[in-house]
């Protein structure tokens, strides 16, 4: 691991601390290690996707909503260590545009491999629990029949469930069937459940 790559985690770890709402630092973690992952499957550049996966959440705009539009955390974060023009450049874009409410495909193999490692990590046995903490952290009630989209459960429809086929690389997209596949059955099994038939 680089000198810059530890400054980026260290800075990550800071950056969220106290978080609850499922953004916190382990979530930066993973998915820089997911990346990572991807990175020498796809041959893309490891300190791009390094320091793209570690800062990808700092101007999140749930988080950061006032840095969001200029990423002004990572441009300062990637300017005070040296990171040439060019590289940096690259970084922010891939910031950009990996979100799913942008609706982006990042132009990049090291874009993709950062989009691909995010979206791994909303989906599976983390994603569930990260999607209930973020609802908590939003007052979003577990489940409504009659109001699903704006329940935690809601959330699965309208987002996690769809990505499984919106991943970028062959090597995400054999990772996200074990975890599709259990989303899916946890919810068979809290059906059964809220509807007291099991």
């Amino acid at each position: 691991m680089s000198d810059i790559e530890l400054a980026a985690l260290k800075y990550a770890r800071e950056f969220f601390r106290g978080d609850a709402s499922g953004h916190d630092f382990y979530h930066t973690e993973r998915v820089y290690k997911a990346a990572l992952r991807l990175a020498e499957n796809e041959n893309a550049d490891r300190e791009i996707v390094a320091l793209a996966a570690l800062l990808h959440d700092v101007d999140d705009r749930k988080i950061s909503p006032e840095t969001a539009q200029a990423k002004k955390n990572a441009a300062l974060f990637l300017e005070s260590h040296g990171v040439d023009d060019k590289k940096a450049a690259q970084i922010l874009e891939i910031i950009g545009d990996i979100s799913f409410s942008g609706g982006k495909v990042p132009r990049s193999i090291e874009g993709k491999c950062v989009q691909d490692a995010d979206r791994l990590d909303a989906i599976g046995a983390v994603g569930i629990a990260r999607a209930f903490a973020y609802g908590g952290s939003r007052k979003r009630p577990l489940y409504d029949p009659e109001n699903v989209s704006e329940s935690t459960i809601g959330h699965f429809y309208d987002k996690l469930l769809l990505l499984k086929d919106m991943l970028n690389t062959e090597s995400a997209r054999i990772i996200a069937q074990e975890r599709d596949s259990f989303m899916r059955e946890f919810l068979g099994e809290f059906f059964d459940e809220w509807n007291g038939t099991k």
